[in-house]
């Protein structure tokens, strides 16, 4: 899909499950780059009258379709979830390893969605 790997995560905090699901070729080639794509899945799948920090508020981690590359600023990875201070979309970015370690793992995004009763962490181990 030139850039991208083809495959979400998506984990259910509330009922600590994952799932694999294919990531929409059509809104990936539409909505360009981590913060377009990540918008078009948060108006998706998130009501607008959503409180910020309610449990059905999701938290998206996406990469875009150079992430992982040679290209410039290619490190970068996106994060899309309501945010609190302002009540709309918010949207921030990133350096670093996450988002190509991301992308060598074999996912474009993580979608996070419901509260868990307890903390709890994400571990994705990825083989070569």
């Amino acid at each position: 899909m030139f850039g991208w790997i083809g495959k979400l995560l998506r984990v259910n905090l509330t009922e600590g499950t994952t799932k694999v699901e294919p990531l929409d070729e059509r809104d990936a080639k539409l909505y360009l780059g981590a913060r377009g794509l990540g918008t078009k899945i948060f108006m998706n799948e998130v009501d607008p009258k959503v409180e910020p920090f309610s449990a059905d508020n999701k938290l998206i981690f996406l990469t875009g379709p150079l992430t992982g590359t040679l290209g410039t600023s290619a490190g970068r990875y996106e994060v899309v979830a309501k945010a609190p201070l302002t009540g709309t979309i918010g949207a921030s970015n990133s350096g670093g390893h996450f988002g190509p370690e991301l992308k060598f793992a074999g996912f474009d995004g993580i979608i996070f969605e419901g509260a868990a009763e307890k903390p709890v962490y994400l571990y994705i181990k990825w083989q070569c």
